[in-house]
């Protein structure tokens, strides 16, 4: 019996030639995750760049002016663990939910249900409020230019307390 394999959809810095894209490569290496392809989502949705520039989609559906491009992932039990820890998950950053996604592959276009990290829902209303209800269609090498890596934040704060700064800001 094969190990257990999750459609994981990747949006922003996990991305190659992104900052974090150094993790994708690690469990690819170790056969812990397969690059699929290229994908759209299915729906519109909001993604916006939070504290230090770090992309966050927003489970907001309909919300966004834009369907958001991205790379599709099949990720191992063991690979989804170090990606959990990356985004956060236990400390209310990101959560994992579904996804529908559409192949930018060619072919015969049908819909792929996956997982992505979506911006926690106790603070996401309020970062597309923030954001002034705009978003983007892609995470590129332009919004790059603001994301701070996570070696180089201030320490005296936890990403959290940033999140909540950032939201509650004029």
């Amino acid at each position: 019996m094969s190990p257990k394999k999750t459609l994981i959809f990747s949006y922003g810095t996990l991305k190659q030639g992104f900052a974090n894209h150094s993790l994708m490569q690690d469990l690819i290496s170790t056969n812990d995750a397969v690059f699929i392809g290229s994908y759209i989502t299915d729906l519109h949705l909001p993604l916006v760049q939070g504290p230090y520039g770090v992309p966050f989609l927003l489970n907001l559906p309909g919300s966004g002016q834009h369907r958001v491009r991205g790379e599709l992932y099949s990720v191992s039990d063991s690979g989804l663990v170090r990606l959990d820890e990356l985004e956060g998950i236990t400390l209310g950053h990101y959560e994992r939910l579904p996804i529908a996604l559409t192949s930018e592959n060619g072919g015969v276009p049908a819909v792929v249900q996956a997982e992505a990290y979506y911006a926690h829902r106790s603070f996401a209303a309020e970062m597309w409020r923030k954001c002034g209800d705009v978003g983007f269609d892609a995470f590129t090498r332009e919004l790059d230019k603001d994301y701070v890596r996570r070696d180089l934040r201030p320490k005296e704060s936890s990403f959290r307390d940033q999140i909540r700064l950032f939201c509650s800001s004029n």
